[in-house]
């Protein structure tokens, strides 16, 4: 079985995680980092794990058993109790409805598979290895995350505030394309990483268009 890679927005999105032992609990702490409108838990025993998460004003807890029309609306569906049964008749279901559903037991059942991910300001990076060996996909999370550190994090915010800016200059593509792969692949990286910023102001100057130079000084601002 081969995995789409994609990287899904919940904003103002409906989230069900059935099951709130330690596996729903870490579904729902890293669900949050998205900022979904809603998730709805069910679970009609919490365990300890769930507790400080539903201190979280987007977490509602459903005290009782799964229910078929809990699917309802769901944006994303996770099926993650210790039961089997349950777990697979929450797949099935989300299945026939169209509606994305992980099931923590069984892969085949899963319509995606959650990554090893990290974040990094802006960078969001995250790594599988097709269901094989979701220990290998932690290790190598772990060294990429120690490789990456936060060498290019400034790079990325700086990138993020330019984006909008240059854009609305309305040049070419292959013009905007140009300019990004130079900053990219050039010395501002390194010049940001060690709080050069002066040299960085300077560089981007030089690559920028001139109706952006004023604007240089806040792409750099509290950085």
């Amino acid at each position: 079985m081969q995995f789409y890679p994609l990287f899904l927005n919940l904003h103002n999105k409906e989230v069900l995680v059935v099951g709130g032992g330690a596996v729903g609990a870490r579904k729902i702490a890293s669900l949050l980092m998205a900022e979904p409108q809603k998730i709805m838990v069910v679970e009609p025993a919490p365990g300890t794990a769930l507790a400080p998460l539903l201190q979280n004003s987007c977490v509602h807890l459903a005290c009782r058993p799964f229910q078929p029309e809990d699917i309802l609306g769901k944006a994303l569906v996770f099926a993650a109790t210790g039961n089997r049964q349950v777990n697979e008749l929450v797949a099935d279901l989300c299945e026939a409805r169209g509606i994305l559903c992980n099931s923590a037991d069984n892969q085949e059942k899963s319509a995606f598979v959650v990554p090893a991910h990290f974040h990094n300001g802006p960078i969001l990076a995250a790594i599988g290895t097709q269901g094989a060996s979701p220990a290998l996909s932690r290790r190598l999370r772990q060294e990429l995350e120690m490789w990456l550190d936060n060498r290019f994090t400034r790079l990325a915010l700086v990138l993020g505030r330019l984006r909008p800016q240059l854009l609305a200059q309305g040049l070419p593509t292959e013009e905007n394309t140009h300019i990004f792969r130079t900053l990219v692949n050039g010395p501002l990286a390194d010049l940001l990483h060690q709080g050069r910023f002066e040299e960085a102001r300077i560089y981007l100057a030089t690559v920028l268009p001139e109706p952006l130079h004023p604007h240089v000084g806040d792409l750099l601002h509290e950085l």
